[in-house]
C-alpha cells in the first residue's frame, strides 16, 4: 500500500513530462541522413552549376577566339587575292617586257646586219672610187691625148672631162651618202642597245618586284595555313568544351532530379515528424523489448553520439524511444533502427561493424538502459542532427533534438 502512491507519482511525472514536451515548440526537419544527403545533393548540383557555367564561359571565350581567328584569316585571304592579281600583273608586265627585249634584240640584229651591208656598200664603194681616182690619176696624160685624137671637136673634148669630173663627183656623192648610211644605223644601233638596257634595267625591277610579292604570297599562304590550322584547333577545343557543358547539363539535369527526390522525402519525413507528434503515443509500460535491443541500441548509441557526453547518449537513445512509443513509426527497436535511410550508422556499415567488434562502452549502455527505462531528455523529440542555420531544437553536446 505504501509503494502504490510512489507509482501514480512516478505516472503523474511522466505524463506531465510528455505534455510539457508536447509544447515545446520546435521547427520540424527531416532525419540527420536525409536532411545530410539533400544538403550534399544540393551542394552538388551548386557546384555543377558553377562548373557549367565557368564551362560555358571558357566555350564563348573559344568561340570568340575562333571568331577573331576567322576574321583575321579572312583578312589575310583578301590580301593574299590582292597579292595575286599583283603577281599576276607583275609576271604579264614580265612577260611583256621580255617579249619587247626579245623584239628590240631581233630589231639590233637586223640593224647590225644592215649596218654591215652597208659598211661593205660604203667600202666597195669606195674602193670603187678609189680605182678609178688612181686611174685617171695615173693615166691621166693618155687619157686626155686619147680624148684629144678620140674627138672630133674640141667641144667633144670638154663633155669627156665633164663627163669624167662627174663621174667623180657622183663617186664622192654616194661615198658621202654610203658613209652616212652607215653612220645613221650606227647611231640606229646604239639607240637600240640603250633601249634594250633600259628594257634590260626594267626587267631587272620587274624581277624584283615579282620575287617580292610572290614572297608576300608565300608567306601569306603560310599564315592563312596556320590559321586554318589554328582555327581547327580551336574548333577541337570548343567542341570538346561543348561536350563538357553537355555532360555538365545532362549531370546537373540527374542532380536536380536527385535534389528533388530527397525534398520529396524530406517533405514525407517532415509529415511524419509532425503526424508524430499528433498522433497518439505508447507509454513505455506497454513496450516489450525484445532480447538484444539493449546491446542494439547502446551500439547505435555508440556510433551516433560515441564522443559525446552522457547526456547527449541519453538523448539518442531517447529518440529512439520516442519512435518506438509513437504510432507512426514502427514498434520494435529492431524496426526503428533498420528503417530504410533512418540513421546514418546504419546505411554506412558502422553499426554492423560496431555490433561485431561489441564497441559500445559502459556509458552507452547506461544511456540505453534509461532510455529504455522511459527516460528522456529531448521531450518527444524524433530527430536529431549536427547544428545548421535555421533549425531549433534543444542542443545538447554536437547535436540538435527536434
Amino acid at each position: 500500500m505504501k509503494k502504490f502512491p510512489g507509482r501514480i507519482l512516478s505516472c503523474l511525472l511522466l505524463l506531465a513530462l510528455l505534455f510539457v514536451s508536447a509544447d515545446y515548440s520546435i521547427n520540424v526537419r527531416a532525419t540527420e541522413a536525409t536532411k545530410k544527403a539533400l544538403e550534399e545533393a544540393k551542394q552538388k548540383l551548386d557546384d555543377t552549376k558553377d562548373q557549367l557555367s565557368d564551362t560555358k564561359d571558357q566555350l564563348s571565350d573559344k568561340k570568340e577566339d575562333i571568331s577573331n581567328l576567322n576574321k583575321e584569316k579572312s583578312q589575310l585571304e583578301s590580301k593574299l587575292d590582292d597579292l595575286n592579281d599583283q603577281l599576276t600583273e607583275v609576271s604579264n608586265n614580265l612577260t611583256d617586257l621580255e617579249n619587247k627585249i626579245d623584239d628590240k634584240e631581233n630589231e639590233i640584229a637586223n640593224t647590225e646586219a644592215e649596218l654591215e651591208v652597208a659598211i661593205d656598200t660604203k667600202d666597195a664603194q669606195y674602193a670603187s672610187m678609189k680605182k678609178r681616182v688612181q686611174f685617171i690619176y695615173e693615166n691621166q696624160d693618155v687619157l686626155l691625148y686619147d680624148m684629144l685624137l678620140g674627138n672630133e671637136s674640141f667641144g667633144d673634148f670638154l663633155n669627156q672631162k665633164d663627163l669624167i669630173k662627174a663621174l667623180s663627183a657622183y663617186d664622192r656623192k654616194m661615198l658621202e651618202e654610203y658613209m652616212q648610211t652607215c653612220e645613221d644605223i650606227s647611231d640606229k644601233k646604239d639607240k637600240l642597245n640603250n633601249e634594250k638596257a633600259e628594257l634590260d634595267e626594267y626587267k631587272v625591277q620587274v624581277e624584283a618586284e615579282q620575287s617580292r610579292v610572290s614572297g608576300l604570297v608565300s608567306s601569306t599562304s603560310g599564315n592563312i595555313k596556320k590559321y586554318k590550322q589554328d582555327i581547327s584547333n580551336a574548333e577541337e577545343e570548343a567542341q570538346s568544351i561543348e561536350d563538357k557543358a553537355r555532360e555538365y547539363e545532362q549531370l546537373a539535369e540527374s542532380q536536380s532530379d536527385d535534389v528533388k527526390k530527397l525534398e520529396a522525402k524530406l517533405a514525407e519525413e517532415i509529415r511524419l515528424s509532425k503526424l508524430a507528434k499528433s498522433s497518439k503515443w505508447r507509454n513505455i509500460s506497454e513496450v516489450t523489448f525484445a532480447e538484444g535491443d539493449r546491446y542494439l541500441l547502446a551500439n547505435l548509441i555508440y556510433c551516433e553520439a560515441g564522443a559525446e557526453p552522457y547526456e547527449g547518449k541519453v538523448a539518442v537513445g531517447a529518440v529512439v524511444i520516442n519512435r518506438v512509443l509513437s504510432s507512426v513509426y514502427p514498434d520494435t527497436v529492431v524496426g526503428v533502427i533498420y528503417q530504410s535511410s533512418q540513421f546514418s550508422p546504419v546505411g554506412s556499415g558502422r553499426l554492423a561493424l560496431a555490433l561485431a567488434n561489441g564497441s559500445a562502452t559502459e556509458s552507452c549502455y547506461q544511456a540505453a538502459d534509461a532510455a529504455m527505462s522511459g527516460v528522456t531528455n529531448v521531450g518527444n523529440c524524433v530527430y536529431f542532427r549536427t547544428p545548421i542555420p535555421g533549425l531549433s531544437g534543444i542542443n545538447i553536446g554536437g547535436h540538435v533534438f527536434y
